[in-house]
């Protein structure tokens, strides 16, 4: 069983502070494809459409018949671990720095032979196991093997990582108390356990969920960033009531506040979590003038540039700092941002820009091995979204949207009914789907 991780103590602020050394990072744009599944946590391997056959690694043509109609498709993971080894020496900078690391070979169910870092709690070989595909620290795929069935309750708080099966009903029930502890395990993914994390704004209900599901999962410090501290919002006094809670101001508008703000924690911050957005229902006729349009700008696009210039390199720099290093950056988008919906044209609008922006900040990120996170909601269940038809996503599934993606080591999710509808018609034709929220369809 895997032992519980205890919190770690304090830094001695006299030591140096460790850079980081990404493990090896290069692949083809044929084995992008496997990146891109894994990223929204899918395990996908390339079928063959002429003869099925399974491939791996990935390729330009068919190993049976050389056909070069290959389709990427998910994949159950189920396997036979055929024998094990044990790193205990390597010139990748990356593996030397975490060695002993323990490798398997695996024959999957499927067909294909693979090579997998193991999970603590998988035995010796001949031994059931489940792959999985994960992001490393360099944002690349990287395939893992878990125990196929472990008796005892789910993890704290949540099921184990997508690429790992969660997806199955029931899986939940195969994994142990500590599995997320798993040194291997916890090297790539983001769990906010024992890590001190940024919300920039504990406001609004989406923002309380958020605050309310970190210190569920575990999370030492939860700093609230709260703007115009004159307003009294409903549940906001609950949340101050938490030990792990620290108000700070922060208004995303204005440059010196994110500053100061960045002066006085930036240093100590893991996990950032950008949740502020302004949201009004208009398109560009409905309303005369810029500053609606301006006031969305500048807290969707501009208060997320202003964050990520004072806040990015102080996570870089920290990288690689012991086992709750800085690790991830989340930014909460909008299922608009892929295409216009017209009713809500500008909002989009700035939406569509904070995902371009967040785009070019995890270009920046990766080198330093931060993942960035964004989450495409479909219509939220708040004020601005009233007169819209549910389903709508609750605040609370934002929240435990959020935990999960960072206990995953995902890259993007797309919470809600709605958002995996338009996802699913964005991919098949982005023409259509335009033409379709144009003419009012949902």
């Amino acid at each position: 069983m895997t032992m519980p991780l205890m919190k770690p103590k304090r830094k001695n602020p006299v030591l140096r502070t460790r850079q980081m050394n990404l493990p090896p990072w290069a692949r083809g744009r044929v084995a992008l494809g496997m990146t891109a599944a894994a990223a929204e946590g899918r395990f996908e391997l390339q079928v063959c459409k002429d003869c099925s056959a399974v491939q791996y690694p990935p390729r330009e043509a068919c190993h049976r018949c050389l056909s070069a109609r290959l389709q990427w498709r998910a994949q159950s993971g189920e396997g036979t671990l055929l024998g094990t080894t044990t790193l205990h020496h390597s010139n990748d900078p990356f593996f030397r720095e975490r060695l002993p690391w323990r490798l398997g070979l695996v024959q999957l169910a499927a067909g294909p032979s693979l090579i997998v870092h193991l999970h603590g709690e998988v035995g010796d070989a001949p031994a059931p196991v489940k792959v999985g595909a994960l992001l490393d620290r360099a944002g690349q795929a990287v395939l893992i093997g878990f125990p196929a069935a472990v008796d005892g309750p789910p993890l704290d708080g949540g099921a184990p990582p997508r690429g790992a099966g969660a997806e199955r009903p029931g899986a939940n029930k195969l994994w142990s108390e500590h599995m997320a502890d798993d040194k291997m395990l916890r090297e790539m993914t983001s769990d906010p356990k024992f890590r001190k994390v940024l919300v920039t704004d504990g406001k609004t209900a989406v923002g309380q969920a958020i605050v309310q599901a970190l210190v569920k999962a575990g999370a030492e410090i939860v700093w609230v960033g709260h703007a115009e501290p004159w307003k009294k919002l409903p549940g906001f006094d609950d949340i101050t009531k938490l030990p792990q809670v620290t108000l700070v101001p922060l208004d995303l508008t204005n440059g010196r506040s994110v500053s100061e703000l960045a002066g006085e924690i930036g240093g100590k911050v893991d996990i950032v979590i950008n949740n502020a957005e302004v949201h009004r229902a208009f398109g560009i006729a409905a309303r005369r003038g810029t500053d609606v349009a301006k006031a969305e700008m500048d807290i969707n696009y501009f208060g997320a540039l202003r964050l990520a210039q004072e806040f990015g390199p102080a996570l870089r720099g920290r990288s690689a700092d012991g086992v709750t290093h800085a690790a991830a950056w989340v930014n909460l988008l909008s299922i608009y941002a892929l295409s216009n919906y017209p009713p809500h044209g500008t909002f989009s609008a700035s939406k569509a820009a904070a995902h371009s922006l967040a785009q070019c900040l995890r270009a920046e990120m990766r080198p330093a091995g931060i993942r960035v996170i964004n989450l495409f909601p479909g219509p939220i269940d708040d004020e601005w979204n009233q007169n819209l038809p549910p389903p709508k996503v609750a605040p609370a599934a934002i929240a435990s949207a959020i935990v999960k993606a960072l206990r995953d080591g995902v890259e993007d999710v797309y919470p809600g009914d709605v958002a995996q509808e338009w996802l699913e018609r964005w991919r098949d034709n982005p023409k259509v789907l335009e033409r379709e929220l144009a003419a009012g369809g949902n």
